[in-house]
């Protein structure tokens, strides 16, 4: 059974898809901001991290970059509703730049979400 760790400060976006992934077979755990997500997986790795990246105390960007500097083999997919930009990128091109496999757009549909977690797993 993979393991994934989900990261969203907005409870009941983090609750969705916990709910949504253990059903179909997947040991998840969770994390309210991105330092909270470096303390656990420091401790318990995961298979894979699902990230947002708009978050207090410590963002997705900020969070996946330290992750694939620490633990250059992790896989993450980084995920957002905002549609901010950095210079003349958007926020999901920087993530891929700073590692990330792949990325979602909020809202997304939960079927897409369930297929890139499995494609991730596989690959």
């Amino acid at each position: 059974m993979s393991s994934i760790l989900v990261v969203d400060d907005e409870d009941q976006i983090r609750q969705l898809i916990c709910e949504t992934l253990e059903q179909v077979g997947y040991h998840v755990t969770e994390a309210r901001d991105g330092a909270e997500a470096l303390q656990q997986y420091r401790l318990a790795p995961t298979d894979l991290v699902i990230i947002d990246i708009l978050m207090p105390n410590q963002d997705g960007l900020e969070t996946t970059m330290v992750l694939r500097r620490e633990f250059p083999d992790v896989k993450v997919i980084v995920m957002t509703g905002g549609s901010g930009r950095i210079g003349i990128l958007n926020f999901l091109d920087v993530a891929k730049m700073l590692g990330a496999h792949s990325t979602l757009k909020k809202p997304f549909e939960l079927k897409t979400l369930l297929d890139m977690v499995q494609a991730e797993l596989q690959g």
